[in-house]
């Protein structure tokens, strides 16, 4: 089973729809995590569970819900979600001078699937549902928490004021961004901020992501994936502070761009989901030490 296909269709299905499951806000009271055990779904399982049309952030297997004492409401369609399967190889190999063989452990990472369906989709005891997690809603400042995401990462890059346009320089290491004032709302310029953000995570100091690291021309295999991998990883923690994406200006030609890219290779958006989250992960040390 090629997952990496299947993960891809569902993508390129929601693009040719007009959805970007990455620009869309969350629908859900919260992040979509795991009933039973309690864990936040990640990677590219948060955009495939972030566009379902349910309320409730919290899923679980047919196996969880029918050890729970309950059962998945019949006709109902399931979700897929994906992890990496480990697996430990023994390589043998002959070493010249010595004549038995020496076997060495090699790790290989298989990306698997499995299904899940949402709470809503499901028929729980009483006595479950009154046990249910507690969620968190976004009863702060969304500016204040954006704010705090910003200044909470850790070997953060300087920030300037100046000009018209967004960027980061990996070689003054330094996020620079429009004066506050040419911004829409601040919701734009914090979502913008984020984005620049992400891209400063990959530093060579930080996680020498390739994209960061080296020169990558306009429009290019790497730069796309870059710049993926900010768009992802900007929309994960937006949605952790309650802001909105920044306003695409020309959602048709955005869209149609992705779509081609996409297509061109199938995995492109599992890779640069998960190199998104290892972002995230960055960015949000401090402040998951700290809040």
């Amino acid at each position: 089973m090629d997952v990496y296909g299947i993960v891809t269709e569902r993508i390129v299905n929601l693009l040719e729809q007009g959805v970007v499951p990455w620009r869309k806000p969350w629908t859900s009271i919260g992040l979509p995590q795991n009933l039973v055990s309690k864990k936040p779904y990640r990677g590219i399982n948060c955009f495939l569970l972030s566009v379902s049309k349910f309320i409730s952030p919290l899923w679980l297997t047919m196996r969880q819900a029918n050890e729970l004492g309950g059962r998945i409401r019949k006709g109902e369609e399931s979700t897929v979600v994906v992890y990496w399967k480990i697996d430990d190889l023994k390589q043998a190999r002959k070493d010249s001078d010595n004549p038995e063989t020496i076997e060495k452990a090699s790790r290989r990472f298989l990306l698997r699937y499995y299904r899940v369906w949402n709470l809503e989709q499901c028929e729980l005891p009483q006595g479950v549902l009154d046990k249910l997690p507690k969620i968190e809603t976004h009863a702060h400042d969304p500016i204040e928490a954006a704010e705090r995401i910003i200044r909470g990462m850790p070997n953060p890059p300087q920030i300037e004021h100046f000009g018209s346009k967004a960027f980061y320089s990996p070689i003054t290491d330094r996020i620079t961004l429009p004066p506050r004032e040419l911004f829409a709302s601040a919701e734009e310029y914090y979502a913008t901020a984020l984005h620049e953000t992400v891209h400063s995570s990959g530093s060579r100091k930080r996680l020498a992501r390739e994209g960061v690291c080296e020169a990558a021309p306009f429009g290019s295999p790497t730069y796309s994936f870059e710049e993926l991998v900010a768009e992802m990883g900007a929309a994960y923690l937006c949605a952790g502070a309650g802001i909105s994406p920044a306003v695409i200006e020309n959602q048709a030609a955005y869209v149609a761009g992705w779509l081609k890219r996409i297509r061109g290779d199938r995995k492109l958006v599992v890779h640069a989901a998960a190199q998104a989250q290892h972002a995230v992960d960055y960015i949000l040390m401090t402040n998951s030490t700290t809040n």
